[in-house]
């Protein structure tokens, strides 16, 4: 009888082993360490495109997801510039966080795009109009914002991110400037999360083992 219940017990703990995600398969390592805002906490960085459909599916239950992170983990997002035509949708993506409008326009803007088709993302001068128009602030004013300075240097740090990721689509949520997890590599939406979270996990006690 002993030995049955040792033999269930080592299988019980090679199936849970299993179970853990996987390094080169459910998630990768960064291509280069990207630096975090604040080193002592956990940072989760989402890389998105507002024209991806697949980080368009995602924005609900990653909001919620977020809510419900612990104290230690900070949540950023950076607009991913893989191609040219990207450019206008991440420009807008930190022309609302200038104008402080990312908590009020950020999902409405997935909607306008894949839902009521009122803009392209890849058309910087629409985006503006809509921008204009769902603030209610004067168009010179979001122009000027396109055109800043400190959203061209924003812009400039996004793509850097890109690149030192290694990833190769959105969404991509990247976990300390480490380690890095997609919709594509984890299977689906619900499981980028739950990755995500495993990598958290990871992160703090590799930080607790370093103090």
């Amino acid at each position: 009888m002993k030995s049955f219940i040792a033999a269930f017990f080592m299988m019980f703990a090679v199936a849970a082993a299993a179970a853990e995600p996987q390094a080169g398969v459910e998630y990768q390592q960064t291509q280069q360490v990207i630096p975090t805002d604040n080193p002592s906490k956990i940072e989760v960085t989402e890389l998105f495109w507002y024209g991806c459909p697949h980080c368009n599916a995602l924005e609900p239950q990653l909001a919620a997801w977020v809510k419900k992170l612990p104290k230690d983990v900070d949540f950023k997002r950076v607009p991913a510039i893989a191609r040219p035509d990207w450019a206008p949708a991440a420009k807008a993506y930190y022309v609302l966080d200038a104008l402080n409008l990312t908590e009020k326009l950020h999902s409405a803007l997935f909607d306008a795009i894949h839902k009521q088709h009122a803009v392209r993302p890849d058309d910087e001068a629409g985006l503006a109009d809509w921008i204009t128009k769902q603030s209610g602030l004067d168009k010179k004013k979001v122009d000027e914002a396109f055109k800043s300075f400190s959203v061209g240097t924003k812009m400039n740090r996004a793509a850097q991110i890109f690149r030192a990721s290694g990833a190769t689509g959105v969404p991509t949520l990247i976990v300390d400037g480490k380690v890095w997890t997609s919709g594509t590599l984890a299977g689906n939406n619900e499981e980028v999360l739950k990755v995500t979270d495993y990598l958290i996990g990871k992160a703090r006690e590799s930080k607790t083992a370093k103090h």
